[in-house]
């Protein structure tokens, strides 16, 4: 019967595929001739399927064999994932960590977070989740993921908050926007609402349609997009003007690709965003999780704020 194959009889025809003949794979498995060449007979009674030519001095595997020898290997490589997990948690490390994060988290933190953890943790899957608003508070209460980075428009009710940084959100124009051009040719002058209202205004929202309540929105024109790197390109694109965070254009302002604006409706350091990282109440993490927690404050603040972390 077939629920009476052992992980040893696959890993001695593995053995015996990968070393080329019965006696080379005894000598692997430091095991006599006969018992290697009993347990490949035993394994094709159990399988009803010949898995070896013997009609030749060093048996070849049948065009059955050579299937089954991939499902042996699929079988072999899942007990051994199965036997780490095992030890990881006997040893109380986490088996995963998931996150998900706002679009506004500079994405050059989140690669190096990522980045390191595969060096630092190995064996411990990471799934990474981004979102816009309230859709990561939702990813955290549902159970999806373990820990968020939200921005103050997500609705963090029943969940654990801890600050991580403040973002400061810039409102800006291509430079081939008429805005631009106005904004250049008086860099210390405000522009007036009624001037913003007659240009399109491209703002980020969400998947399905904004729960959030309207934030820093002046024109009635308005595109809206999912993602903030979408947002960048047309702007950059002089095909409407909008906020961006700080940190995500500066090599952009300095290049002159984009143009800082100076809305009269808007102190110049009226929207400054925080973010936060949170969790469901009583969260046991173990070192691996613990780890991205204070990595994520360590490399949020320090790419924001324009500077490298250290490694």
């Amino acid at each position: 019967m077939h629920d009476s194959i052992t992980l040893d009889q696959l890993r001695t025809f593995i053995a015996v595929a990968d070393e080329g003949s019965f006696s080379a794979a005894a000598r692997k498995l430091r095991r006599v001739q006969s018992a290697v060449s009993h347990a490949m007979a035993n394994l094709e009674g159990q399988l009803g399927v010949v898995l070896w030519d013997r009609s030749t001095r060093i048996p070849a595997l049948t065009e059955h064999g050579r299937v089954l020898l991939g499902a042996a290997r699929r079988v072999c490589a899942d007990a051994d994932a199965l036997s780490s997990a095992a030890q990881r948690l006997a040893g109380g490390l986490d088996p995963l960590v998931s996150l998900c994060v706002d679009a506004v988290f500079p994405l050059s933190a989140l690669v190096e977070l990522c980045v390191e953890f595969a060096r630092v943790y190995p064996t411990v899957e990471l799934v990474v989740h981004t979102e816009a608003m309230t859709a990561v508070a939702d990813r955290v209460r549902d159970g999806t993921c373990q820990l968020g980075v939200v921005g103050p428009a997500a609705a963090a009710q029943g969940l654990e908050r801890r600050h991580l940084t403040s973002v400061r959100m810039v409102p800006v124009a291509g430079r081939s926007h008429p805005l631009a051009a106005q904004q250049h040719a008086a860099p210390a002058a405000r522009l007036a609402t009624e001037q913003l209202r007659e240009h399109v205004q491209i703002v980020l929202s969400e998947r399905g349609g904004s729960r959030s309540p309207e934030q820093a929105v002046l024109s009635p024109r308005t595109w809206r997009v999912v993602d903030l790197q979408t947002k960048r390109e047309l702007l950059c694109a002089g095909l409407g003007w909008g906020n961006l965070p700080e940190h995500m254009i500066r090599d952009d302002l300095e290049a002159g690709r984009l143009v800082r604006l100076r809305p009269d409706a808007w102190g110049d350091d009226e929207h400054v965003l925080s973010l936060a990282v949170v969790h469901r109440p009583g969260l046991v993490m173990g070192p691996a999780g613990q780890w991205v927690l204070k990595r994520l404050v360590e490399l949020c603040c320090q790419h924001v704020g324009g500077q490298r972390a250290p490694r």
